[in-house]
């Protein structure tokens, strides 16, 4: 039986986003692309945080009381939006450099998340209500050993939620030849290889004993930017419950 490695960090990874620490919350620097996923994937989390809690979706805090988890939080832009929705949230990142930004910039938004320097594999036993992954799974070193971390920090009634590109054609010319080509996105920060499909995605997922609930698409609209629908040929989100 194969060994389960100690950690899912690729190194290299790790220290190409932690350089792009100093201007993460800068709506027009390297993650300019990130900020403008915000809006559709927030609403996604928040249709199905009401869904799986059975919320009315009119509450401000609709995770008031329940813990979240986000693995590869970057500099917060999860984070923070989830610590508004009312959640105790600890965000987790392999760069040291991502960690210190986030931290500096929840203070200054007056918000207290527990910013930690690690991987999934380091929360030895800890269980949180929400665990959220978004547009990190391609980057690691085993994809399979990564779902199985999240799957384990994941409460008996938690909600699992994760995005990441779709290995096809217009992913490669979308994200790698004009994102990266033209400098939207930063050269180097995708292997069309690791991109995976849904179809493998939920077959991981599925084998840490997890059920997929959802699996949306997104696309960009030159009319209304990113949208979550059916189209699952650029991007998609899964959410995963236990049992």
């Amino acid at each position: 039986m194969a060994s389960t490695p100690a950690t899912t960090i690729d190194p290299n990874e790790a220290a190409h986003f932690g350089a792009m620490a100093a201007d993460w919350w800068d709506p027009k620097g390297s993650s300019a692309m990130l900020h403008r996923l915000g809006p559709a994937r927030l609403g996604f989390i928040r249709a199905a945080v009401d869904a799986h809690w059975l919320l009315d979706g009119k509450s401000f805090t609709p995770l008031a009381g329940k813990s979240a988890l986000d693995v590869g939080c970057g500099a917060g832009l999860l984070c923070e939006p989830l610590a508004r929705l009312g959640a105790r949230v600890t965000g987790l990142d392999a760069a040291p450099e991502n960690v210190a930004a986030a931290r500096v910039h929840a203070t200054q938004s007056g918000l207290a998340i527990d910013y930690r320097t690690g991987s999934v594999e380091d929360l030895a036993g800890a269980r949180f209500d929400l665990v959220t992954s978004l547009e990190v799974i391609e980057h690691v070193t085993d994809p399979a050993a990564f779902v199985a971390g999240l799957a384990g920090a994941l409460a008996d009634d938690g909600l699992l939620i994760l995005s990441t590109p779709n290995r096809t054609a217009l992913s490669r010319v979308a994200l790698i030849s004009v994102a990266e080509g033209l400098g939207q996105i930063p050269r180097g920060t995708h292997d069309w290889s690791k991109f995976l499909t849904p179809a493998e995605l939920t077959d991981i997922i599925e084998r840490t004993g997890l059920r997929v609930t959802d699996v949306r698409g997104l696309s960009f609209s030159p009319a209304k930017g990113f949208v979550v629908g059916d189209d699952l040929t650029l991007d998609y989100l899964v959410t995963a419950v236990r049992g």
